[in-house]
């Protein structure tokens, strides 16, 4: 029996688009990008994401608020390999208090080859490692956005 999902991963704007070269070390025994590195890429685009609309993720660790990853998906439509420019274009899909979606489409810079699609889903917590809800004004700010 095999399982077919149908993951949309739709840009929405805002948008934000952040370039990043890929290193030697982002690279497999095959030469290409290895899976995982993609998530560390999708994380590159959602801080972008932030510094650019709300602010600086930073800032929030600082109020005590993480956003940890509770939920992914990763759609491999083609390799990167070792010193491509990447384009990473992110967005905001959902927000409730408690959780954000974030989707990602990474393009090769050069020639604008579709790479790959994602989405991570985040919970809010706070510093003692609860769920929380994002302060009002911070969750008026994001829901704008939408």
């Amino acid at each position: 029996m095999s399982v077919m999902l149908n993951h949309k991963v739709k840009l929405t704007t805002p948008l934000n688009e952040t370039n990043c070269r890929v290193l030697y070390a982002d690279t497999d025994a095959g030469g290409v990008v290895y899976n995982a590195t993609y998530l560390r890429y999708f994380e590159m685009g959602r801080s972008e994401f932030m510094r650019q609309y709300v602010m600086p993720v930073s800032k929030f660790s600082e109020a005590g608020y993480v956003f940890p990853v509770v939920e992914n998906y990763t759609r491999y439509k083609a390799p990167a390999i070792f010193d491509d420019l990447l384009l990473i274009k992110t967005s905001l899909e959902v927000i409730s208090p408690l959780s954000l979606r974030f989707n990602n489409h990474i393009l090769r810079a050069d020639d604008g080859k579709f790479l790959v699609k994602g989405f991570t889903l985040h919970a809010v917590i706070n510093s003692r490692g609860h769920l929380a809800k994002l302060p009002a004004d911070i969750f008026s700010l994001l829901n704008s956005l939408i």
